[in-house]
């Protein structure tokens, strides 16, 4: 499969390649077969990249990569200090939502 590196490092090689047809049909032929599998090989992984599961798939193991980042040090070690701000957040808001159903029970 060609890369395309965002260089136009391949229109350019494409180019110097158009320049350099080779004038026997069946070396054309083998050109033309080779670039149909290239461009096949690249839509096939774009089809890949593009399918549903596999967006979530990327998006778990991104996720999963932020949290083991926010968590850890470089070491493996655990964060203390980050996960136990985290819980006083968590706690915090489970208390707000607490005392806004009593007060909403109370009102009826």
């Amino acid at each position: 499969m060609a890369t395309d590196d965002g260089t136009g490092a391949d229109t350019a090689a494409d180019a110097a390649a158009a320049r350099k047809l080779p004038s026997d049909p069946a070396a054309i032929e083998d050109l033309i077969a080779r670039k149909r599998a290239d461009l096949a090989a690249t839509i096939d992984e774009l089809t890949v990249r593009a399918h549903p599961k596999e967006i979530a798939r990327r998006s778990a193991a991104d996720a999963k990569g932020r949290v083991q980042a926010f968590a850890t040090t470089d070491d493996g070690a655990l964060r203390t200090e980050r996960l136990a701000a985290v819980a006083g957040a968590v706690a915090a808001v489970l208390a707000v939502l607490i005392l806004l159903r009593r007060r909403a029970g109370r009102s009826r």
